[in-house]
């Protein structure tokens, strides 16, 4: 998902104006939820939002994820794909192809 290269570039980014002491769990949660929110917005009026505008705040989102991801000590990568394990569990391809049900209606 994120390259060990951007992981340490943020970091770094963090680490030069002393932002990580502010970086608690609880902060970098609500820091997700704020920036899904402006995401979110991008399509609020118009399912043709402004591409820049969604990338901007995309990035947003990832960079608050994977600081929160660094800062309880998970690899986001790992969570990625044991999270998708348990999902492609509940959602067998040959059940859940082409609907959007969820799991336990299919």
């Amino acid at each position: 998902m994120t390259a060990r290269s951007v992981r340490d570039e943020l970091a770094a980014f963090v680490a030069e104006r002393d932002w990580g002491q502010f970086h608690t769990p609880e902060n970098l949660a609500k820091s997700i939820a704020i920036e899904a929110g402006e995401l979110l917005e991008c399509f609020q009026w118009s399912p043709d939002a402004d591409t820049d505008r969604v990338r901007g705040e995309l990035a947003d989102v990832l960079t608050y994820c994977i600081l929160l991801a660094e800062r309880i000590g998970a690899d986001p990568d790992q969570l990625v794909l044991e999270k998708l394990a348990v999902t492609r569990a509940k959602y067998p391809a040959d059940k859940a192809r082409g609907r959007s049900a969820k799991y336990d209606a299919l």
